[in-house]
């Protein structure tokens, strides 16, 4: 195939970790003259997230199945071949891509079904270091598959078995993250130059141990002078963590507490240290941004999964990790406390994030999304 423009379809819903990323890679094979469409589920929150990122969304309509409920299967499937009618008919309308990119979601799998019955060449992206069970249903005939943690590879590549070509790209980070200045970020929630400031968040979902165990450590966060706190709690946790910290009309202007982040680019850029859950994402712009963080990995996720997320920054000397069960213990507090008071530590972080190239990752995947293109 010639170089040039190239029609590129993804498929990524259900969920910011999986938009997202998609978005970042959107955006770059834009700005290098391809046209992305996406398709995905119009309730969903690529249903929102996607056009208003200014990409179009081609509707489609599926549902996974609940083991637990196996008659659940056959919906399913009539959903399934459905969307896959609807979309080689979208293609026979001379709309068919010449490349398509999946991020994980079931909604990837009509796309990509339909594109491999048609020739049509397709990439993979994995997210976290646990695989979904679309992309590895979907892996052997993938012309790549595209990781974000070294500990993903051994999910894709199994001796004896059809193995595509599997390629450590990292996570995709979008631009608005990966061009925040630490100046507009201290603008945006007043803080001043010479002010330490930590961040708190526990996801789009909050994370209720961490923020019981930061309200039980008010008293000696506040105490250092020229600490300014930014404390996500999640829409769920606002409501109880504002009381049980009762901050007084001067607290408040250094602990700032809010259900929801919606500028994390420029909050992560203006902040000194992170405090986290270790979900693919949010790892993912911790790196790219370059700022310490002390993660507290959630411990019911699938195949403890955010735990290998961490320790692709704790090993790399980009982070510090600590367990759930230890937020009740001095081990929590002990490591917070240090960080917060080493910046020499936490200037050895930054440096350790900022060498794993995670800010070019939307890069690295579009160049394999090119070349499986014109392969």
């Amino acid at each position: 195939m010639a170089k040039g423009h190239l029609e590129v379809a993804i498929a990524a819903g259900g969920t910011a970790g999986h938009i997202n990323p998609a978005l970042a890679l959107a955006e770059e094979l834009r700005d290098r003259g391809h046209h992305v469409r996406f398709f995905g589920q119009t309730a969903k929150l690529e249903g929102r997230l996607v056009p208003e990122a200014g990409f179009e969304l081609v509707p489609v309509v599926v549902s996974g199945f609940d083991r637990a409920r196996p008659w659940t299967l056959v919906s399913s499937l009539v959903r399934m071949r459905k969307a896959q009618s609807q979309i080689a008919r979208t293609f026979s309308s001379g709309a068919t891509p010449d490349v398509a990119v999946g991020f994980g979601a079931y909604v990837e799998m009509p796309l990509l079904n339909c594109c491999r019955r048609l020739g049509v060449p397709y990439v993979l992206h994995e997210q976290n270091s646990v695989a979904g069970l679309a992309n590895k249903t979907l892996a052997p005939h993938a012309s790549t598959v595209c990781i974000s943690v070294p500990a993903a590879r051994e999910v894709f590549e199994h001796e004896g078995r059809a193995t595509p070509k599997v390629v450590l790209t990292g996570n995709p980070v979008r631009r608005s993250v990966v061009n925040a200045s630490r100046e507009e970020g201290r603008a945006a929630f007043g803080v001043e130059p010479g002010e330490t400031m930590l961040l708190v968040f526990g996801g789009s979902l909050g994370a209720a141990h961490i923020n019981e165990g930061v309200c039980r450590l008010k008293g000696e966060l506040l105490s250092r002078k020229g600490l300014v706190v930014v404390h996500s709690t999640g829409a769920d946790g606002f409501d109880e963590t504002v009381s049980a910290l009762a901050l007084t009309p001067e607290e408040q202007i250094r602990w700032r507490v809010m259900p929801y982040i919606s500028n994390m680019g420029q909050a992560l850029a203006a902040s000194d240290l992170v405090l986290s859950r270790a979900g693919a994402s949010s790892i993912a712009e911790i790196a790219a941004v370059g700022v310490p963080s002390l993660l507290v990995p959630y411990p019911h996720a699938t195949a403890d999964h955010q735990t290998v997320n961490a320790r692709f920054l704790v090993d790399a000397g980009a982070a510090s990790l600590v367990a759930d069960a230890a937020i009740d213990t001095p081990e929590f507090s002990d490591e917070l406390l240090g960080l917060l008071d080493d910046p020499s530590r936490r200037e050895g972080m930054r440096k350790a994030a900022l060498a794993l190239g995670q800010s070019r990752a939307a890069a690295a995947l579009a160049d394999q999304v090119e070349a499986a293109a014109r392969a």
